[in-house]
């Protein structure tokens, strides 16, 4: 049978004080919103109906995708409302998936248990059990069958003392959710209409209703303000941590590193503390990552090493190279096996090749550096005239004395040296010495300037 989802995000999310729509808040990389969508994608959904209300031009700018679908909920009457602007699109003989754009961390394989729990005469509820269930819907039961659910404004002191609660996340059969959203009231304390009432609907009718469970509480957790936004951020960073973990990283400290994407780590892989991932990252066997390193786009190769407070941008970092510290590594960069960069050196789209060196205090872009260079510190690419950009090639074994300024676009050839200070604009030959700084003048007598009054 065929799947659709609805994906509830209509809600203004008065508490999070902000002009943005409360799903469009980020967790990681992306919004809640997006979370959601995702998690939907991967049990095959058919079709994704996205149900929206305040912002919704903003949130239809922010999330884009073939297979979604906006509905607008122009007046927030409730959950049964809002799934019920989905109706017209829903068939009688799909399945109907019910999901919240501000709950994010449910798990894919949660929802696989919920699909799998439906009877083929009757639906399927996610329920979870609370210490402190306060605030949300009771689950009744009658000699073990699901009856109905109660709001918490709603329930009498008994049914106040159940702890197995209400996610909203249900499975039904389409034909028979457009008919129970149909006959839904806004009789209740809220005014509202609760998707809820429909549990009571399905059993009047002799429908079976099964449940499905969690792992955990923080995957049913919404957040409706800033606070509990980052309590889905922390839970949502130790769940990356703890993947890490067992895929063969080993942490400092699980609780201080910050995954904003997809990580890859091979066996052996050391991760200081206050680490930062974005994007697609890879990181090969035996790798090290000091502390407050930034890496984003980027693979790092097998027993490569990147020094405390490193940033490494959609770049490539061969086997047994190392960064840092406070290397920057920037866009379209290479850095070849066993070649190093060092303290304060900064690469934009420049290829390092196989051992070559640059220790420090170092600027090189649009430069091709070969075998085994050796770049002295203070040294520089002028690599941009104000309009056009242009390439320095340094070739193999050539030695770049201190505080040199190559003035692009210059080549360096093989085994060439040039001086300490030299200012190059000129090529140089293999093999030769480039010496390119005015002549040295000592003047006798030179009185250093004095303060004025």
């Amino acid at each position: 049978m065929s799947l659709s989802v609805v994906i509830l995000a209509a809600g203004k999310g008065t508490r999070m004080r902000s002009s943005l729509p409360k799903v469009l808040h980020p967790v990681a990389h992306q919004s809640m919103v997006e979370h959601v969508i995702d998690s939907a994608r991967s049990v095959n959904a058919s079709n994704l109906y996205v149900v929206y209300g305040f912002g919704g031009d903003v949130l239809k700018e922010r999330i884009n995708g073939d297979d979604l679908s906006f509905v607008e909920q122009k007046e927030q009457l409730g959950t049964g409302h809002a799934v019920d602007m989905a109706s017209p699109h829903l068939k009688d003989d799909e399945d109907v998936l019910v999901l919240y754009g501000d709950v994010p961390l449910t798990k894919v394989s949660t929802l696989e248990s919920l699909i799998a729990a439906k009877p083929e005469n009757g639906m399927a509820l996610l329920t979870v059990k609370l210490a402190n269930p306060t605030g949300y819907g009771r689950i009744v039961r009658l000699n073990g069958d699901v009856v109905g659910i109660v709001e918490q404004k709603d329930a009498n002191a008994e049914q106040l003392l159940i702890n197995e609660c209400n996610t909203g996340i249900l499975l039904a059969n389409g034909g028979d959710l457009k008919r129970w959203l149909s006959n839904l009231s806004n009789d209740n304390a809220q005014g509202e209409y609760y998707l809820t009432d429909i549990i009571a609907m399905a059993h009047n009718e002799g429908k079976a209703i099964a449940t499905a469970h969690p792992e955990t509480e923080i995957e049913v957790e919404g957040a409706n303000n800033r606070v509990q936004l980052a309590n889905l951020e922390r839970a949502y960073q130790l769940r990356q941590a703890e993947e890490l973990m067992l895929n063969g990283a080993s942490l400092r400290d699980p609780n201080r590193i910050d995954v904003r994407g997809q990580v890859e780590v091979g066996s052996e892989v050391q991760i200081d503390v206050n680490c930062i991932f974005e994007g697609k990252v890879s990181l090969a066997d035996n790798v090290t990552i000091g502390a407050n390193c930034i890496i984003i786009n980027s693979q790092i190769g097998e027993g490569a090493e990147i020094k405390p407070n490193s940033i490494i941008e959609n770049a490539i970092i061969g086997e047994q190279c190392s960064a840092g510290p406070f290397a920057r590594i920037r866009p379209n960069t290479e850095l070849k096996a066993n070649s190093h960069v060092g303290n304060f050196v900064e690469l934009k789209n420049t290829t390092m090749d196989e051992g070559a060196k640059a220790g420090h205090l170092t600027y090189l872009g649009d430069a091709e550096v070969g075998k085994k260079v050796n770049i002295g510190a203070g040294t520089i690419t002028c690599n941009y005239d104000g309009v056009n950009k242009s390439k320095t090639i340094i070739g193999d074994g050539a030695f770049i004395g201190s505080n040199a300024s190559i003035v692009a676009p210059v080549k360096i050839g093989k085994m060439a040296t040039t001086a300490a200070g030299s200012v190059l604009t000129k090529d140089v030959e293999d093999d030769a010495l480039a010496v390119a700084r005015a002549k040295q003048r000592n003047i006798s007598g030179w009185q250093r300037p004095t303060k004025k009054s």
